[in-house]
């Protein structure tokens, strides 16, 4: 993509698990590159690998081979300590299930990830404040998890994932555990914070949420299938599936 920069670049990427005497491929040689301001959604089947890829490319999990670089680093070589580092700075995390501390306010669970940052304590709040406006909950601050509604709760777990400015979104099935119109709240927030220059990549199993991306790759057994833009995707999709299904 002319003028961008890359962020992600995966060179054949490989993930082996043993299990007894059997070897399983749960990524067998995935090359791909991801470039700044893109939003990307990776799709598949249970076993396609889809996690797996999201866990190497959060820094979650290693690959058995092959080069993984974030913004120009090979993270293959880092050490634990390291990966921790670009998992906190470059990295922000939207779960399925939002993964908020109960007994935190809405603006506790935002500053968690400073804590570990560069940030002073004075500050925190402060920046913390400030992502909860930047997805509307800018009223919601002092509200615990218990007294939000689904939306809201994945609201605060964006503003959490955004505060330390990061390279990329991973956005694993942010709209799983939430009803249709909030699902597409949320998604019209993900929108928004693309058109802002945010890097977003969504991992999902629903075709009308991976629509709302610009790039859709496809996994199965390990490998990528597909890698295309919605439009050319929706194509895909109808020959490789049929019309009717």
């Amino acid at each position: 993509m002319s003028g961008q920069s890359v962020v992600i670049q995966l060179n054949d990427i490989r993930r082996v698990y043993k299990v007894g005497t059997e070897q399983i491929h749960a990524l067998d040689g995935v090359s791909l590159e991801i470039y700044e301001n893109e939003y990307v959604a990776v799709m598949g089947h249970s076993g396609s690998g889809k996690s797996t890829l999201m866990n190497l490319l959060g820094c979650l999990d290693r690959a058995s081979g092959g080069i993984y670089e974030l913004d120009g680093e090979d993270t293959t070589q880092m050490s634990n300590s390291q990966l921790a580092k670009v998992r906190n700075e470059k990295i922000g995390f939207v779960f399925q299930s939002f993964e908020l501390l109960p007994r935190f306010s809405a603006l506790k669970n935002v500053e968690l990830p400073l804590i570990y940052s560069r940030q002073t304590i004075w500050n925190r709040k402060e920046l913390a404040g400030k992502a909860l406006e930047r997805v509307g909950l800018g009223e919601r601050m002092t509200h615990r998890p218990n007294q939000l509604s689904g939306g809201e709760k994945q609201r605060v777990a964006v503003a959490r994932a955004l505060i330390n400015n990061p390279s990329i979104l991973l956005a694993d099935e942010p709209t799983g555990n939430l009803d249709s119109k909030t699902s597409e709240e949320i998604l019209a927030l993900f929108r928004r914070l693309h058109e802002e220059g945010q890097t977003i990549i969504m991992v999902t199993h629903e075709a009308d949420v991976s629509c709302h991306a610009k790039r859709i790759i496809r996994m199965r057994d390990g490998k990528v299938i597909s890698d295309v833009p919605t439009e050319q995707d929706a194509v895909w999709e109808h020959r490789n599936t049929g019309a009717g299904r």
